[in-house]
């Protein structure tokens, strides 16, 4: 797909949790395609200890308002920058980039979308394309506590929503792995999003059930472009970059220990 340099507009800047942001951006031109799983680079101004453009996922997009929303943790100076950005000022981003999740060939609702921390934020957008296409989705979103828990309400109207913590503040207590809807629904397909160990243990639990599992890297990407190597993933294929060739790949292709 095209690649895009856009100077976008900041219409709005929430904040669902003392961690996140959740930047919504606009264009006075139509927003280019963009693909669920795919990612932006955000250019951070005025930061004296920030260099790089921050890789952040398509949280969704708003056709009818033109409007691209980015979930972003507040980790460090980059991102702390972007959470102070304000309505009205300018934000310049390349995207899309990467390669997003698959599309079902038919309308199913056995798909479950399981996204752990920040890593739910792409699987907001999957789930409208979903629907779309009259497919039924599932969603598994796990949290250290309640609190951690962020969009549950958007979620909901694609589909069935359920909840791990840590904590057990809210839904079942535990890991995302060892919620009970596991046991009671035989699911055709799986996405996944999150940190590292979720993502292998729920690559363990589809390769058992023999399920096809797609799941959505977070290795460090600086260009974007697989330039700077350094986002690289072992792969059946060789060393590919998470950013060009990725960030979606199936579990198959991953040398993971599962």
């Amino acid at each position: 797909m095209k690649k895009y340099v856009l100077d976008l507009t900041v219409t709005e800047n929430l904040k669902p949790h003392s961690n996140y942001v959740l930047l919504k951006l606009t264009s006075p031109e139509a927003l280019p395609e963009m693909l669920p799983g795919q990612f932006a680079e955000l250019r951070v101004d005025n930061s004296p200890t920030t260099f790089l453009r921050r890789p952040i996922s398509i949280n969704y997009v708003d056709r009818q308002k033109n409007e691209v929303w980015f979930l972003i943790q507040l980790v460090g100076d980059g991102t702390k920058h972007l959470g102070a950005l304000k309505p009205g000022d300018k934000l310049n981003v390349v995207l899309p980039l990467g390669n997003g999740f698959s599309m079902p060939s038919a309308p199913s609702d056995k798909l479950l979308l399981v996204g752990g921390g920040v890593g739910t934020a792409p699987l907001l957008y999957l789930g409208e394309a979903l629907a779309k296409q009259g497919c039924q989705p599932t969603f598994l979103l796990g949290a250290r506590s309640k609190n951690d828990l962020l969009q549950l309400d958007l979620f909901s109207a694609y589909g069935k929503v359920y909840t791990t913590t840590e904590d057990g503040s809210y839904g079942e207590r535990g890991y995302v792995t060892q919620h009970s809807v596991l046991k009671e629904t035989k699911f055709e397909h799986i996405y996944t999003c999150g940190p590292k160990p979720m993502m292998v243990a729920v690559a363990r639990y589809a390769k058992a059930e023999g399920i096809d599992c797609e799941a959505s890297l977070e290795n460090m990407m600086a260009c974007g472009v697989g330039a700077c190597l350094c986002c690289v993933e072992n792969t059946t294929e060789g060393h590919l970059c998470v950013c060009k060739d990725g960030p979606v790949f199936n579990i198959n292709k991953l040398l993971w220990q599962i």
